[in-house]
């Protein structure tokens, strides 16, 4: 193990003598290749389930496992790389992260217009598939949830997927009790608005030391 690694594996991905992590841990990259697989194959189930049970908030969730899939794959290629590649690496997944939290917005609100109540049933259980495979990504990553902006939108990307697989539960059952779509609607909504505000502290933070590395050069 090298000494980079050695001190990230030491520090937990907490600061180190006033340096931020930057990823640079065999312990964390085992840890990114596993919720990357992970999402990568929830993100496949969980949309062919949205589809086939008409549900919005199902669907937002699956393009959320789709970003986190390619974020965590982006972040692998982008450990070790000099600090502006990684800032410019999570600010263009801060941009992704905005531009799927609108296009969601932009989806759900059409859908106001061809409301169609979704099978409860399968959002429940998919949900709750979703939920399992989240919370496991959520342990995984815990103790890398501060870093540099490469390493933070890992985490706030696991974060999200956790917060939005239980307001997916929640709304299949209020689906199932109010017998409508809205519920449905409503948390698709929700999640959102959580894409944008994580897209907004990732893109401010990648930008931050994109300014630090271009003073540093």
């Amino acid at each position: 193990m090298s000494l980079g690694q050695e001190r990230g594996a030491m520090s937990g991905c907490c600061d180190h003598e006033g340096e931020v992590f930057d990823g640079m841990s065999s312990a964390y990259r085992r840890a990114l290749w596993a919720v990357t697989i992970i999402n990568g194959g929830m993100f496949g189930v969980e949309m062919t389930a949205g589809i086939s049970a008409q549900s919005q908030a199902l669907q937002a969730d699956a393009l959320d496992f789709l970003g986190d899939f390619a974020t965590y794959f982006l972040s692998m290629l982008m450990i070790g790389q000099p600090l502006m590649w990684r800032a410019r690496a999570a600010l263009f997944k801060g941009v992704s992260l905005a531009v799927m939290g609108l296009w969601v917005f932009g989806s759900t609100a059409w859908h106001v217009l061809v409301l169609g109540v979704p099978a409860a049933q399968i959002m429940g259980i998919v949900g709750f598939m979703a939920l399992v495979a989240n919370l496991t990504s959520v342990v995984l990553l815990m103790r890398y949830r501060d870093g540099d902006a490469n390493v933070r939108s890992v985490w706030l990307c696991s974060r999200n997927d956790a917060i939005g697989n239980v307001a997916v539960l929640g709304a299949a059952g209020l689906v199932w009790w109010s017998g409508t779509a809205w519920p449905d609607l409503l948390v698709a909504f929700i999640m959102a608005g959580l894409f944008l505000n994580s897209a907004a502290q990732i893109i401010r933070h990648a930008r931050e030391e994109m300014a630090e590395a271009a003073a540093h050069a």
